[in-house]
């Protein structure tokens, strides 16, 4: 279950945004912790654990074993990451215009890791960890506000999820890495951006009041 909730101005928009494959290249870290272990990531789906194997083996590894190394990286990798290009003046960017709260499904292990991370690349935001859908949590942090809430987020779900739970909220699709992104599925039920100043932009014309927008 997520944490408290940060205190928010009521009267400001807000941006919620996602870690994994919008602030930060997931696919790139996880697999370079993986090669310490020796495993590896062969990213033929966008399903994560199937691409998952020992390193110079012929076959998957086991799920279980996958979601252990999970767990180990959140645990123990989640620090060592590159940031998306374009993330950390984005977040400067949209704080501009509105408050920015960061919203991540990962282990409680992970708290300082990830927070130290997001400090050292500055984009220190208040941030919650969650556990399964966002869609709840979501709702809850817009439910603070009276201006406009977006959402950025790579993962269908999640995004499905806020659409049911908090329809008013206006939902993005980003994925960072370049080669995750073309087999990344997307929906016309969400607007896909997988580029930061692109997203800046259109972010701008959900906050700007309507005689400011051109």
């Amino acid at each position: 279950m997520m944490q408290a909730l940060p205190p928010l101005d009521p009267h400001r928009g807000l941006a919620i945004i996602d870690v994994d494959e919008v602030l930060a290249l997931f696919v790139q870290g996880f697999d370079r912790f993986l090669r310490g272990e020796g495993y590896e990531l062969r990213m033929t789906s966008f399903a994560l654990f199937s691409n998952l194997y020992p390193l110079g083996g012929e076959s998957a590894a086991d799920i279980k074993v996958g979601k252990g190394l999970f767990d180990a990286f959140f645990a123990r990798g989640c620090g060592e990451i590159e940031p998306a290009p374009g993330a950390v003046d984005g977040l400067v960017a949209l704080s501009a215009v509105a408050q920015v709260v960061i919203l991540t499904n990962a282990p409680e292990p992970a708290r300082e890791l990830r927070g130290g991370w997001l400090k050292r690349h500055g984009m220190d935001y208040p941030l919650l960890l969650n556990d399964g859908l966002k869609g709840d949590a979501v709702a809850r942090l817009a439910g603070q506000v009276s201006g406009p809430v977006i959402f950025v987020d790579d993962l269908i779900p999640n995004l499905d999820s806020v659409a049911e739970a908090a329809p008013h909220v206006v939902r993005f699709q980003m994925v960072a890495d370049p080669d995750l992104r073309r087999m990344a599925p997307s929906t016309p039920r969400h607007q896909r951006i997988d580029h930061w100043p692109d997203l800046v932009a259109a972010a701008h014309g959900v906050f700007a009041p309507a005689g400011d927008q051109a």
